[in-house]
């Protein structure tokens, strides 16, 4: 089960990440692709705000450092696979157990690692596209194809 959503400004990007927010809940994870630059650091700071980050607490990428740790409606941690070099230094992370603890668990190039964070995921892979960006999206398990279900009904950006 997957969808396509098109993104051809920032503001669509933004829109449709507070449409994910209001359908997130404790223990919800998204999993985000893409190449460099594809955008995945700025949908999850719109997220982020979307779920009651305060504009002053900066949402970056956490290449180097790994997890950010942020406070909004719901506790969320953004994470960032990318240095990874294998599941044992995932699980160091305590991802799956701050899923357990109620965080909404954001992994940027996660997907490799998706049975390891716990499966029940919702799957985003933004690419570059001919008029700004394009958002595809999968469902894995069954919560996961509810948050599809959730924003494939009505309209997107």
């Amino acid at each position: 089960m997957s969808t396509v959503v098109e993104l051809p400004t920032r503001r669509a990007t933004i829109r449709f990440a507070q449409k994910l927010a209001s359908h997130l809940r404790p223990g919800d994870l998204v999993v985000l692709s893409g190449g460099l630059g594809a955008g995945k650091t700025f949908f999850t700071r719109a997220l982020a705000r979307a779920l009651g980050v305060p504009r002053e607490e900066p949402v970056t990428s956490p290449t180097f450092t790994l997890v950010h740790e942020l406070e909004g409606r719901v506790p969320i941690s953004h994470a960032d696979a990318y240095r990874l070099a294998d599941e044992e230094e995932l699980l160091s992370l305590g991802l799956r157990e701050r899923r357990g603890e109620g965080a909404v668990v954001v992994v940027e190039w996660g997907e490799p690692y998706l049975e390891t964070l716990g499966g029940e995921a919702l799957v985003i892979t933004i690419e570059h596209a001919e008029n700004g960006r394009r958002a595809h999206l999968r469902g894995v398990g069954s919560r996961g194809r509810e948050l599809l279900t959730a924003l494939a009904d009505g309209s997107l950006p």
